[in-house]
């Protein structure tokens, strides 16, 4: 019982911390409303330090990432397939919550509205592309509010650094380090979070009321009734185009373990070996399963393309913006993607796929902070999903790669 403890806290531990900071912060504005404002400033101290931490964060991981991660292409193929079917299933995953989210609004009917006048007006969408992706000058590219920017230039740096090939070994491990060090800044940052998330959600629910708190549960509801609907649903759709009956049947036959060690753990990486071993059952060719599954354990996250999709709606909500147009949704699904392929596969992806998703709708500061619980308390079921979309990619892979019948010629 004690060794179950220890796991728990181990793996939910700091999670439930955070949660008991923003529901005792919730519960003190409920209770002195305005007057809670008085703890506002810590909240601001938190997201401060968060802000002046992530440029040098994305610059140094994404830099040492690509760098490292561009020696995948000898592995030709499958790769080329595996990216291929990462990027269409993400796109999938994206879509689906999106027109979830468009029939069932986290906050449908909220008037919660906070810090409106620092959202700036939407621009058309080739306007959007061009702000969004580039700027006039290096400065700019040192600024939260140029994320994507930075991302593109951390990566063509880290594509200039690998093309110098061993000359550009010493510099791919200064900026593994520099990685690390943010990594470990992070981590420092984040012990005042509990306090920092206490004072700024007391501050937010004193001044602006429950409507919060609802959206959360709603949010909650949402994600786990869309994610089982898309486990069960596009899942069985996966594994029938790869293998048909026998797909379905084989995968649904050793999918279970993933499932429930990736709730217990809250963690892809932690339930690799079960997934691998599952995939093995399934059929999956043994080049296949280990190339695809373990790259795709940090780059094929439906679960976090999902979670992406729900935390735009809900900011569009929050913020009494309306969450239509097709330049609106392509740029969510950009993001989404961005967050389930490529940020999902550097250290800190969530968190720079979270200050993503605030910079590039233009949203003020405090969003993080709202969006970040909502991946707090849909972690469990996101990584549930994530997981078991690894197995499901790589039977479409072990079809592409193997021709349609692999999975009859594996077991007759």
């Amino acid at each position: 019982m004690n060794l179950f403890k220890n796991k728990f806290f181990k793996n939910y531990g700091f999670s439930l911390i955070i949660l008991i900071s923003v529901i005792l912060g919730s519960l003190v504005g409920i209770i002195f409303k305005e007057d809670a404002s008085v703890l506002k400033p810590f909240g601001d101290v938190f997201l401060n330090l968060m802000f002046t931490i992530v440029v040098p964060l994305v610059f140094f991981t994404v830099t040492s990432s690509i760098a490292k991660m561009l020696d995948l292409k000898r592995l030709g193929k499958i790769m080329g397939y595996s990216l291929l079917v990462f990027i269409v299933t993400c796109v999938i995953a994206a879509l689906f919550m999106l027109i979830s989210v468009k029939i069932v609004s986290p906050l449908d009917g909220s008037s919660v509205l906070i810090d409106t006048s620092e959202v700036t007006e939407s621009l058309s969408i080739g306007d959007r592309i061009v702000e969004a992706i580039t700027v006039n000058d290096f400065s700019d590219i040192l600024s939260r509010s140029h994320m994507l920017p930075l991302i593109l230039f951390s990566i063509i740096v880290g594509i200039s650094i690998c093309l110098l090939k061993e000359k550009g070994q010493k510099l791919t491990e200064i900026l593994e380090l520099g990685s690390q060090a943010m990594m470990k800044a992070v981590k420092i940052v984040m012990y005042y979070a509990p306090i920092g998330l206490f004072g700024y959600f007391a501050n937010l629910i004193g001044t602006f009321g429950t409507n919060l708190i609802e959206g959360y549960i709603k949010s909650l509801i949402i994600y786990i009734i869309v994610g089982f609907l898309y486990y069960i649903i596009f899942y069985t759709i996966y594994a029938y185009i790869a293998g048909g009956n026998l797909g379905v049947k084989r995968f649904y036959k050793n999918i279970l373990n993933p499932t429930a060690v990736a709730l217990a753990t809250q963690s892809s990486l932690a339930t690799l070996p079960t997934n691998l071993d599952s995939a093995k059952k399934i059929g999956i060719p043994k080049d296949v399963r280990e190339v695809s599954m373990s790259i795709g354990t940090s780059m094929n996250m439906h679960g976090s393309v999902m979670s992406a999709i729900l935390k735009i709606s809900f900011l569009f909500a929050v913020f009494g913006r309306d969450f239509s147009g097709i330049d609106t949704y392509l740029v969510a699904i950009l993001i989404a993607v961005l967050s389930g392929v490529v940020m999902s596969g550097i250290p800190a992806g969530g968190l720079i796929g979270e200050m993503l998703i605030v910079s590039m709708y233009s949203f003020p500061a405090g969003a993080f902070a709202i969006i970040s619980t909502i991946g707090i308390i849909i972690d469990a079921p996101a990584t549930a999903i994530n997981v078991v979309g690894n197995p499901a990619s790589s039977m479409l892979i072990s079809r592409l790669v193997e021709g349609k019948n692999w999975l009859k010629r594996k077991f007759d």
